[in-house]
């Protein structure tokens, strides 16, 4: 059985918050390790996901895109701290860099992304910090203590090119103007898109993109393609039509 269905972005934010809850690694560390949740506007639904409570996700902020000539800078900032939860229980005590150093193979630490090559599997962060930010100040130590770095990031960031040529065009760029953003592509870590997220909730179900962007409110939405069997399907339409109805993050 076939059926298709329709996220906005903030449906797929979402949506794939709740596939983050089950991830079998997600679901150790929350039995027997420790869990970092970076700030970023999706992984602000991942914290509400983790913890069951509502937060204002405008103040779990780090960098951020916004329409050129529409100023709302000013309701954005990460003024709540880091989420740090020890087997399920938060600790305020310590931020996503500095929590890093306890962190091992078995622990799990959350990052997003601005850039998405899902054939390729890539995906990359915009870096305005001239230190790296806060995956400058993390990676080594996820790379060298093996830690389980998932990459939360909606369909809607698809790029259509290799984000690792991306990143070598702009590092050998000659003049660049005040302030302009380098690409920064995450050679480590595991992809979790909407895709991903109902392959989770609903084993067995297969999932593809097949179109992109609306009206109406649906302007950056993602259309997906579902197929299995026909209690999969109707599961997986189900758990979409749960989220359908997310407002806006920011309006």
């Amino acid at each position: 059985m076939q059926a298709d269905v329709v996220l906005t972005v903030a449906e797929s934010k979402r949506l794939i918050a709740k596939g983050i809850s089950k991830h079998p690694a997600v679901l150790r560390a929350l039995r027997e390790g420790i869990i970092c949740v970076a700030k970023g506007s999706t992984n602000a639904y991942v914290v509400e996901e983790l913890t069951g409570q509502r937060i204002d996700k405008t103040q779990y902020m780090s960098g951020r895109t916004l329409p050129a000539k529409v100023a709302l800078g000013g309701r954005l900032s990460g003024s709540i701290p880091d989420l740090i939860l020890r087997k399920g229980v938060p600790d305020n005590a310590v931020d996503s860099k500095g929590i890093i150093t306890e962190m091992g193979a078995r622990d799990v630490y959350l990052k997003g992304a601005n850039a998405l090559n899902y054939e390729r599997r890539q995906a990359a962060l915009l870096i305005g910090h001239p230190t790296g930010g806060t995956i400058g100040a993390t990676i080594g130590c996820i790379i060298a203590r093996r830690i389980t770095l998932i990459i939360p990031v909606g369909l809607e960031k698809s790029v259509p090119a290799d984000l690792r040529a991306l990143s070598f065009a702009i590092r050998d760029a000659g003049e660049r103007a005040a302030g302009a953003a380098t690409l920064w592509p995450l050679e480590t870590g595991e992809v979790f898109t909407e895709i991903e997220a109902l392959k989770t909730l609903i084993p067995g179900l297969s999932v593809m993109p097949l179109a992109a962007g609306g009206i109406g409110g649906a302007e950056g939405s993602v259309r997906l393609l579902l197929d299995g069997a026909e209690g999969m399907v109707a599961e997986a339409v189900r758990v979409v039509a749960s989220c359908q109805g997310e407002p806006p993050f920011i309006t």
